[in-house]
């Protein structure tokens, strides 16, 4: 069994999906992917079915009844791997605004460097975002600097969803008392893991906005991370 498995979760992403799988699985050391596909409408699902003749072993799917949340499609993601002994587990968005060849370097973070965990960060030195307006950057910054005011985190990019935890975190974790579905879910992944001990490093990425397809942000994703942030003060360290 591979070390590395790379989950993506769709919703709509017809347009990207064969391109960012292709992508992927060029990559070396070797990754697998699992798509953690929420009923989308587009076809998404068919189109990584056809997938799977050409990378039968590589490319697995987890089909679910509707949008359930990005969290509890990780979660369920996660649960999948740790079942079949991947050591390292990735979450990263299906629409190329992560680069996948950045992959490799979070992994060395965590395979060569020591960390239990790695972050593509866009706020860290050498980490920057391409196609945003001004008042998205501002925004998304502020946001992230809210959020450390609080939690304290040691993380400059609170919110980011591109990531690698090692298998032992991800046991450690009491996954099924996961509160968030939204982007907030991705602050408490963080904050969980903080309040457990394990180390954390942010490997510098660029973050593109997506080319094609619809964004998924929404006021209400939103509001769950800004106001989310103050029921996380609760979690008590395990």
């Amino acid at each position: 069994m591979p070390e590395r498995l790379v989950i993506i979760p769709t919703y709509n992403e017809k347009e990207n999906i064969a391109d960012i799988l292709g992508h992927v699985f060029r990559l070396e050391p070797a990754f697998h992917a699992l798509v953690v596909d929420d009923g989308s409408p587009d076809g998404t699902a068919a189109i990584v079915k056809d997938l799977q003749q050409r990378w039968p072993d590589r490319l697995h799917l987890m089909q679910r009844s509707g949008k359930l949340g990005l969290g509890t499609a990780y979660i369920a993601g996660f649960k999948w791997a740790i079942a079949r002994g991947y050591d390292f587990v990735f979450e990263m968005d299906a629409d190329f605004s992560h680069d996948p060849d950045d992959l490799v370097r979070l992994y060395k973070a965590c395979a060569d460097e020591g960390a239990d965990m790695s972050v593509g960060s866009r706020y860290v030195k050498g980490g920057h975002v391409r196609d945003w307006s001004w008042d998205r950057i501002l925004l998304s910054y502020c946001a992230s600097l809210y959020v450390r005011s609080i939690l304290w985190l040691g993380v400059r990019d609170t919110t980011a969803g591109f990531v690698c935890y090692r298998r032992h975190v991800l046991e450690r974790l009491a996954l099924d008392e996961i509160k968030f579905i939204g982007y907030a879910f991705q602050i408490e992944m963080k904050y969980r893991a903080k309040l457990a001990g394990f180390k954390i490093a942010e490997v510098p990425i660029t973050f593109i906005d997506r080319q094609k397809g619809k964004s998924k942000m929404s006021a209400n994703i939103f509001r769950e991370a800004i106001i989310g942030v103050w029921r996380m003060k609760t979690i008590q360290q395990r």
